[in-house]
C-alpha cells in the first residue's frame, strides 16, 4: 500500500487514466509537453487536436474538470494507493532496464511485491490453458530446476502452463507474474492464493493497467508483450496450433529474443504449436540447462546493462551490493561472480588470483550458502537460498 503519490506519479496517472492505456496517444503528448502537469490542462484541448490525439481521448480531457469525472479519476487514485507496493515511471531508477528500448514500452507500471525483482534475470515460461498432465509437470520441472539456478521465472498467471510454472518457480522463492487487469482483481479469480503466495514470497505482481480495468480478450496480447519484453527467453511448455502462448513467441521474435520450445509426440495436438515454433527457428529443449546454456550472454548483457544504469543513478550497490555478512576477503570474489556460472580459470584471470587461494574462498563461500557449483562452473547464490 502507498501511501502518498509524487507529483511526476500522479501526472503520468493522470495522462494514463484520460488516454485510456493509449500508447500512441501517452507517447505523443510526453514527447511534445516538457512538464506533463500541463498536459491535462483544460485549455490544451486545441493542442491535443492538432498532435492528432483520438476525439475520445479530446473528450475526455474536456470532460476531465468536471465533477464526475473528478470523482472517478480520485476513486481511481485511492484505487491505486490501496493495491500498489510500488509505482514504477519510466524515470524510476527501479524501471526494468530490458524495456528501455522496445518502443510500446509501458510508460508507468503498478505492483505489488518487490519492485526490484524486475532487474533479475527472469526466464518467461508459458503454454497451453488446458494443458495435458505431461505438460504441466514438465512447465513446473523446468520452472523448478531453472528458478534453483537462480533465474526469476515470468509467467501469466493464467491457468495451466503459467500456474505449474509459477508454482514450480515458488519453491525457490523466484517467480514474477504479469497481469492483464489492475490490481484490484485477480484473473482467473481461482488464482487469488496463488497471487498471495508469490508476494508473500519475495515475488511481484506487476500490470500496466490501471484499477477497474477488466480482463478484456484484447488486454492479454498487451500483457504477453511485457511477459516476453521482461524476460531473456522465453520457453514454450506445450502449446496447440492456435494456443494463445505463440502470441508470446511472436511478441519474443519481434524483441529479439530466445524463443525455445519443448517437444511432444508427433500425433499430439498438446505439441502442435511447439513443433510448428521448431520449424519456424525455435531452438528444440529437453533439458532446461540447455536453456542456461543459450543464455549465457544475454543474461551477461542485462547483469552490465543494470550495473550501467546504476553507476548513472549513483546507486551501484543496488546491482553489486554483497551482503552484509560477507567477510571482506570474500567480496572481490563473490561481486565476480554471476547468475550463469563461470569456471575456475576464467575467475582466475579476471581477479589475478591464484587457483588456490579461489579455490579455499569458494569453499568458503559455498559453506556462507552463497556460491554454488553447477557443471564445473561457480555461480552465485542469493542469501538464504
Amino acid at each position: 500500500m502507498l501511501n502518498s503519490l509524487s507529483c511526476l506519479q500522479l501526472d503520468y496517472i493522470r495522462l494514463w487514466f484520460l488516454v485510456q492505456h493509449s500508447l500512441p496517444s501517452f507517447y505523443k503528448i510526453n514527447k511534445h509537453y516538457p512538464h506533463l502537469a500541463e498536459a491535462t490542462q483544460p485549455d490544451q484541448i486545441e493542442t491535443w487536436q492538432k498532435l492528432g490525439i483520438h476525439k475520445n481521448h479530446i473528450q475526455r480531457l474536456r470532460d476531465f474538470h468536471l465533477a464526475e469525472s473528478q470523482l472517478q479519476f480520485q476513486h481511481c487514485v485511492a484505487l491505486i494507493q490501496k493495491h500498489s507496493d510500488f509505482i514504477l515511471t519510466l524515470e524510476h531508477p527501479d524501471y526494468p532496464t530490458q524495456l528501455l528500448p522496445y518502443a510500446d514500452k509501458p510508460p508507468i507500471l503498478f505492483g505489488q511485491g518487490d519492485a526490484k525483482t524486475l532487474l533479475q534475470p527472469q526466464i518467461a515460461i508459458v503454454g497451453s490453458r488446458k494443458p495435458s498432465s505431461h505438460g504441466r509437470q514438465v512447465a513446473y520441472d523446468f520452472a523448478y530446476y531453472l528458478s534453483d539456478q537462480g533465474f526469476y521465472i515470468i509467467s501469466g498467471l493464467a491457468e495451466g502452463i503459467d500456474e505449474a510454472a509459477h508454482q514450480g518457480a515458488l519453491r525457490h522463492s523466484r517467480t514474477i507474474a504479469v497481469m492483464g487487469t489492475g490490481l484490484d482483481q485477480t484473473y482467473p479469480t481461482q488464482h487469488q492464493q496463488l497471487r498471495q503466495e508469490i508476494i508473500a514470497q519475495s515475488g511481484t505482481v506487476v500490470t500496466e493497467f490501471l484499477p477497474g480495468t477488466p480482463p478484456l480478450q484484447q488486454h492479454f496480447p498487451r500483457r504477453n508483450r511485457l511477459v516476453s519484453g521482461l524476460s531473456l527467453g522465453v520457453i514454450v511448455a506445450e502449446a496447440a496450433l492456435k494456443s494463445g502462448s505463440l502470441i508470446t513467441a511472436k511478441w519474443a521474435a519481434e524483441q529479439g529474443k530466445s524463443i525455445f520450445a519443448i517437444p511432444g509426440h508427433i500425433y499430439s495436438e498438446h505439441h502442435q504449436g511447439c513443433h510448428q515454433l521448431i520449424r519456424e527457428g525455435a531452438i528444440l529443449v529437453d533439458h532446461p540447462e540447455q536453456v542456461i546454456e543459450d543464455l549465457a550472454l544475454p543474461t551477461q548483457w542485462q547483469n552490465q546493462q543494470q550495473i550501467e544504469q546504476c553507476k548513472n543513478s549513483n546507486s551501484l550497490q543496488v546491482a553489486t551490493q554483497a551482503p552484509t555478512a560477507l567477510p571482506p576477503h570474500l567480496t572481490p570474489l563473490y561481486n565476480q561472480l554471476d547468475w550463469v556460472g563461470q569456471s575456475i580459470d576464467d575467475l582466475v584471470a579476471k581477479l589475478q588470483s591464484d587457483i588456490g587461494t579461489l579455490t579455499s574462498q569458494l569453499m568458503e563461500l559455498e559453506l556462507l550458502g552463497l556460491c554454488m557449483q553447477q557443471a564445473g562452473l561457480y555461480l552465485r547464490c542469493r542469501p538464504g537460498k
